[in-house]
């Protein structure tokens, strides 16, 4: 798949990193990939299955080759690739270097998803046969102002909720590949309330971190990330049917755990690409940073999943023409219905 799994999570892992003078590209190129061999031992979370004296070995070996330091970051893919870090890419002037693992491609889909895909689907808000609420939450980045990206969100669901009765909401993951989870969240926080939506695991599945929703802040642990200003009644009782495919990855499985858990909830379409685990942002030298994944992602009871497996399977009926028509949309109108 062209679009590449983003971020889960945003937070920043700061190296201490002086300015230095170097006499020849060798002296930068050795002086950053030991600052990127020490975030990965200390932070990446299977450090502890890695030989890192092979494998530093072994690259240091192949970086003798080059006098260019843009081109001795193709070793990076390599780095990634020996410490199965499928999960974290490393980001320097516009381009991004991640490792060779196996992704989905055009056959996973259908023609329409395909279709629907090309043209960039955008956050959307609408009803359908004027009793359920739909919303497509495609992957997405948090902007400057993060409150007032989350609050645009929650006001057009909130427009459509306030002003309609509806039966209940279809959540569709279908294009979200990642990005931020924040705005995504909030977005939705009238549908999850005030609860503890999803959390974080360390390398031996335990829980150390919970993420919670509580009028309107989203808050990681006691502290407040992002905040939107909520209008009328909660609907975190209302029926809510979640759809998934193999392109839900990354932070669009956490939107999907935070449903999990929650009564009058169900998940319909395909099991999850299976990037349930949690990055974070790690500056390296020369303004290059990467994403290290450093935890599992859980959901509010603690519960780890590889990838979520939907209560109803629909096989090849994807139809973004006519919603009405889509063997997901109708699965999730049955289940709201009933």
């Amino acid at each position: 798949m062209k679009k590449y799994l983003e971020i889960t999570l945003i937070l920043f892992f700061s190296l201490n990193i002086q300015a230095q003078d170097f006499k020849t590209s060798q002296d930068s190129i050795r002086f950053f990939y030991d600052n990127l061999f020490e975030v990965m031992k200390n932070g990446y979370l299977f450090r502890e299955k890695v030989d890192w004296k092979e494998i530093e070995t072994k690259i240091n070996n192949e970086l003798k080759q080059y006098s260019d330091f843009n081109k001795s970051l193709n070793e990076v893919s390599i780095v990634f690739d020996l410490t199965k870090a499928d999960h974290s890419k490393l980001f320097y002037n516009g381009k991004q270097f991640s490792g060779n693992f196996p992704a989905p491609t055009q056959d996973d889909f259908t023609e329409q998803w395909i279709k629907k895909y090309k043209i960039n689907p955008q956050f959307e808000v609408k009803i359908l046969d004027n009793q359920y609420g739909y919303i497509l939450m495609p992957g997405m980045h948090s902007e400057k102002n993060l409150h007032k990206q989350s609050q645009d969100l929650y006001d057009e669901v909130n427009k459509i909720k306030k002003s309609n009765k509806l039966q209940g909401w279809i959540i569709d993951l279908r294009f979200n590949t990642g990005g931020d989870i924040f705005p995504m969240l909030l977005a939705l926080y009238d549908f999850l309330g005030d609860n503890v939506v999803w959390g974080i695991l360390d390398i031996n599945k335990n829980q150390i971190s919970e993420i919670k929703l509580k009028n309107g802040k989203y808050k990681d642990n006691s502290k407040t990330v992002s905040y939107i200003k909520p209008e009328g009644k909660l609907l975190d009782k209302i029926n809510i049917a979640v759809i998934t495919n193999l392109a839900t990855g990354s932070s669009g499985e956490i939107t999907a755990l935070a449903f999990k858990g929650r009564e009058n909830t169900t998940f319909i379409g395909k099991k999850t690409y299976g990037k349930t685990t949690s990055n974070i942002k790690a500056d390296l030298p020369f303004g290059a940073f990467m994403t290290l994944t450093t935890s599992y992602d859980c959901d509010r009871n603690g519960n780890y999943y590889e990838k979520i497996i939907p209560d109803v399977t629909i096989g090849e009926k994807d139809n973004f023409d006519n919603l009405l028509l889509d063997g997901n949309i109708q699965e999730a109108i049955k289940f709201i219905s009933e």
